[in-house]
């Protein structure tokens, strides 16, 4: 009895659940972590699990976007944590890893199923849809009439016996279309495409003829709709299902967080502001699915400076995707932007500077790019032996270019007084930095350069490191030796 015993407080003190459940392909056992909101705003960060698409989280021109990404950086300010994200193209693979713990919440367009509440709790809806067929319409069907286009599209369901659908794997769809077959009386042949595989994938194969069919939420299906309009999203397979964020079953503290900031946020205008922003077909969104500068449907170009940054970038040991960020943040990667203060181009370079590095017009982007890599780099040579963490010494060097050395080493100075750890910079120096815009700080005798705007310098490292660690996500290569040396 003694060791029975001394076994049920071992599991009941565990801060592991185990629970038995069952998914869309059989059962098995899982794992919950027990990690509720207190403990997330312990961490001072919520993870979120998104994939890359249209609507719930892409990078276009260099600036994060997306529906769930707009909704989540609100949710998180409201909390009083950052956001981190974490991708990945498969839902079950979402399910694991907020369940293990690698994620505290599912949040891309997700449709409320039985089996899924098995594994998963879910918010309350955002919306609800329809799941529709998507198919090509006929060759040169605007030259013909309209009662003959309807004629040759599959608008009955009966019609999709012995027909092949192609949907993304484990999804709501695999689940609608097998129960749609018994519905009809005769098989569907449903082919659950790769795992890596986006719903919008499909989409496109459709819109390209190397698959017949595939099937997407009424919402999705519209959007594409306006990317190609060769087809057709009419044919409906299902009643209105629900759509909603996922969350660990053991998260009470969350639920009542989430649910009360939904029913909120439903009702405000922010809300139906960047739901059109994202759900209502414009010439904005085929803009951003058409650009090479969207990660919507695997773009890989940061900006139309990439190659020239990369060249650049290599010659200062420097990730190229780090000096991106850094220019998007200057100039928002247009070339002939000038600040108040003289500054000029992609990098924001002022003249004086440029001159020193060989820059003789400074809205030419190449040369602006070599005057503002080249001065990086400088900047490296003045914290290389005062910050000998060269990730570290990426943040300093951020800073430097933002506000100048004389400033940092101010703030140093007053970390320093303070008793913080002098070669670090997030919470440390970053906080001295901070302090310097307080009379009580810059007005001391050892601060050589007075007041400064240190919240703006903190909030500047922050947003680039933070961009970079998403532009890392989205725009993944082989790694380099410069890489290496970037922010992890």
């Amino acid at each position: 009895m003694r060791v029975y015993f001394w076994l049920i407080i071992l599991l009941a003190s565990s801060c592991t659940i185990f629970q038995k459940d069952v998914d869309d392909k059989g059962e098995r056992e899982e794992d919950i972590v027990s990690f509720d909101l207190d403990k997330i705003k312990e961490r001072g960060k919520l993870i979120a699990i998104l994939d890359n698409s249209t609507t719930s989280y892409f990078i276009y021109k260099g600036q994060p976007m997306g529906y769930e990404y707009d909704l989540l950086e609100r949710y998180c300010n409201e909390i009083g944590v950052e956001l981190e994200l974490k991708l990945t193209t498969s839902i079950d693979e979402a399910i694991s890893m907020l369940n293990s713990g690698e994620g505290d919440l599912i949040a891309f367009f997700m449709t409320v199923t039985k089996d899924r509440r098995k594994r998963v709790d879910f918010t309350d809806n955002f919306t609800t849809t329809r799941q529709v067929l998507i198919q090509k319409k006929p060759e040169n069907w605007q030259r013909m009439w309209a009662g003959n286009v309807e004629k040759a599209l599959l608008r009955n369901q009966v019609d999709l016996i012995g027909k092949e659908v192609h949907v993304r794997q484990s999804s709501a769809f695999v689940q609608r279309l097998n129960h749609l077959s018994e519905e009809i009386g005769g098989d569907i042949i449903v082919v659950e495409a790769d795992a890596n595989k986006e719903t919008e994938d499909l989409i496109r194969d459709v819109a390209e003829g190397t698959i017949p069919y595939t099937v997407s939420d009424e919402a999705i299906a519209l959007i594409n709709a306006g990317y190609y309009p060769d087809l057709d999203v009419k044919t409906e397979l299902s009643f209105p299902q629900q759509i909603a964020w996922a969350f660990r079953k053991n998260s009470p503290q969350f639920e009542k967080s989430l649910n009360k900031w939904i029913y909120n946020i439903k009702r405000s205008s922010f809300h139906q502001v960047i739901y059109n922003k994202y759900f209502k077909v414009n010439r904005r969104i085929v803009e951003r699915a058409e650009s090479e500068f969207s990660s919507i449907g695997g773009g890989t170009s940061i900006s139309p400076y990439d190659e020239t940054i990369k060249k650049y970038a290599k010659e200062i040991g420097w990730d190229w995707k780090l000096v991106s960020s850094l220019m998007y943040q200057e100039s928002r990667f247009n070339p002939t932007a000038t600040s108040w203060a003289g500054a000029r181009g992609l990098m924001q370079v002022m003249p004086a500077t440029g001159r020193s590095f060989g820059a003789t017009n400074l809205f030419l982007p190449e040369q602006n790019i070599r005057a503002g890599t080249r001065f990086l780099d400088y900047l490296e040579g003045r914290w290389e032996d005062a910050i000998p963490d060269s990730v570290e010494r990426k943040k300093f060097i951020l800073a430097s270019y933002n506000a100048g050395v004389g400033h940092v080493q101010d703030a140093i100075a007053i970390a320093k007084e303070l008793r913080y750890e002098t070669d670090i910079w997030d919470g440390q120096v970053e906080e001295a930095m901070i302090l310097k815009s307080k009379p009580e700080y810059f007005r001391k005798d050892y601060v050589k350069f007075g007041y400064c705007r240190g919240r703006s310098v903190a909030a500047y490292v922050e947003e680039i490191v933070r961009r970079y660690e998403q532009y890392q996500t989205l725009f993944k290569e082989e790694v380099t030796e410069s890489d290496s040396l970037a922010i992890q």
